[in-house]
């Protein structure tokens, strides 16, 4: 944590003023920003551990914001939590805080995260206006209506954060919908985006990923990169940073022959 300093903004909708963590490259500039984004059942330290390790031998910027916290029902304010237009709007004020004071914004930005992170990259990826060099999701919940009937133990933290289970009136349904990015795919087509998701995953079924995959490939995508790798419910952090490394070489690989 020595790396990090915990600073905060104002929300650009109703603000609120929410906290985030920053670290920055010692004794340089950082020549890129990673928003790394926490998990379905945690707050913003959660990828200080995982995350700070490849930024830093990058000379890169880490920004991991808290966008109203976990997605329990033990948190206060789970109803802002979620995927939210608050919660999106948390992760971009913080980005565009850090763009202004600490990063040039004309160096590459991405935007990584992994399960419930996984979720929200989605969600802020095809629902706010930020153009992102690359952004890399994990095992993520796209369709929370379809992950409530799953049945797993998340159900009573997916109703506190919709405020009921699918069907229990409009304005529920209409909080699933907004809170599940595979309604989103014609934006996220946009976007150069890397999707993984283990096929042995029991917290998040695969099958997740795999119509979110399918819809953004009827889109017509130009930069969409899927994969369905031997394991589970994970992040495969040195593949998301070789995406990202990619992304800032442009590399477009080497075709085989024959």
């Amino acid at each position: 944590m020595d790396a990090f300093e915990q600073l905060d903004c104002v929300s650009s909708l109703d603000g609120s003023r929410e906290p985030f963590l920053l670290s920055l490259p010692p004794g340089g500039e950082a020549s890129a920003l990673v928003v790394g984004l926490h998990t379905w059942s945690a707050d913003r330290f959660n990828q200080v551990e995982r995350m700070g390790p490849y930024c830093r031998e990058r000379g890169w910027a880490l920004l991991l914001p808290e966008f109203r916290g976990p997605n329990l029902t033990t948190n206060p304010r789970v109803r802002q939590a979620g995927g939210s237009a608050l919660a999106r709007r948390d992760v971009i004020d913080a980005t565009r805080l850090v763009l202004e004071k600490y990063v040039d914004p004309a160096h590459p930005r991405f935007l990584v995260g992994g399960s419930g992170g996984g979720h929200m990259a989605l969600q802020v990826a095809g629902r706010e206006a930020l153009d992102w060099t690359a952004v890399s999701s994990w095992c993520p919940i796209t369709d929370l209506a379809e992950w409530h009937r799953f049945a797993n133990g998340y159900l009573p933290h997916v109703e506190s954060v919709c405020g009921g289970a699918p069907g229990d009136s409009p304005e529920v349904d209409a909080a699933y919908t907004d809170r599940s990015p595979i309604h989103r795919a014609a934006a996220l087509a946009k976007c150069r985006l890397q999707l993984g998701h283990g096929r042995y995953d029991k917290v998040v079924p695969y099958r997740h990923a795999w119509e979110m995959a399918l819809a953004i490939e009827a889109q017509k995508p130009e930069a969409f990169f899927f994969s369905l790798f031997d394991g589970g419910h994970q992040i495969l952090f040195d593949e998301a940073f070789k995406f990202f490394d990619a992304s800032i070489r442009k590399e477009q690989g080497v075709e085989l022959t024959g």
